[in-house]
């Protein structure tokens, strides 16, 4: 559910008609916390027995671009995720800019508001060069940060010191680079020595296993059923399952 989106294609609903103009979709988080909650129990997903719902608040954007005030986010985020209705679900912030979330994390501060426990702040790390960057969702007071490592382009080595989530996946697409699953055994061990939960998203349309590229059924590499099974992993941290 993106509040500021840049987008290829063509006119969608709640998506920007240019990749290059920042657009803001005020209202959509609200919205979307009248939500009721999920099913106690999804056949198809499993992996969601027993979490509260959750949202990511922009999949096809990011909202910490330049172009969006303190004074948006803090409407459009912080106060939805802190509402009556948006405290029933987490919501999960994932930005390519985790040094300026600090700022607006300290932006709050001296307006004398909180970060609200159920607002996730998390960052994406595609390399080791985007891996120095985890430092900064240290400077946000809250229970759980976590990682979106996806796409995986090369073997990272993670601070994992404060971080409670780490989501691994191959890159989508007909021009995918090689998604080495050596990578992804190596990131979830990382997680097992620090006690994190660690979350197989996909395997990307390129994934390789001992040098050979595997050939999925499923462009995007989603079905677990196609995986080797030490993979099939996907874990929230306990802390999702709190308001339930």
């Amino acid at each position: 559910m993106p509040l500021a989106v840049f987008n290829r294609g063509g006119k969608i609903d709640g998506y920007a008609e240019r990749f290059d103009k920042l657009t803001l979709f005020p209202g959509r988080m609200a919205k979307a916390a009248k939500l009721g909650a999920p099913p106690e129990h999804r056949p198809d997903k499993p992996w969601i027995d027993g979490c509260s719902q959750l949202w990511f608040v922009n999949d096809m954007g990011d909202a910490l671009s330049k172009g969006v005030s303190f004074e948006f986010l803090r409407t459009e985020i912080a106060n939805v995720a802190a509402s009556e209705n948006g405290q029933r679900s987490f919501w999960l912030w994932l930005t390519k800019r985790p040094k300026r979330m600090g700022e607006f994390s300290r932006w709050l501060e001296r307006q004398g508001i909180a970060w609200p426990r159920n607002l996730i702040p998390m960052t994406s790390v595609i390399d080791k060069a985007m891996a120095g960057q985890m430092k900064h969702l240290l400077e946000i007071p809250t229970e759980v940060r976590g990682l979106s490592v996806e796409p995986l382009l090369e073997p990272v080595q993670l601070d994992l010191r404060g971080i409670g989530w780490v989501i691994v996946g191959g890159e989508s697409g007909t021009l995918s680079r090689p998604f080495d699953l050596a990578w992804a055994r190596d990131i979830r061990d990382q997680c097992r020595r620090a006690g994190i939960a660690f979350f197989v998203k996909q395997l990307g349309g390129n994934p390789v296993e001992n040098g050979k590229s595997l050939k999925l059924r499923d462009a995007h590499g989603g079905d677990w059923s196609e995986w080797p099974k030490d993979l099939r992993v996907r874990e929230f941290p306990k802390a999702f399952r709190k308001l339930r």
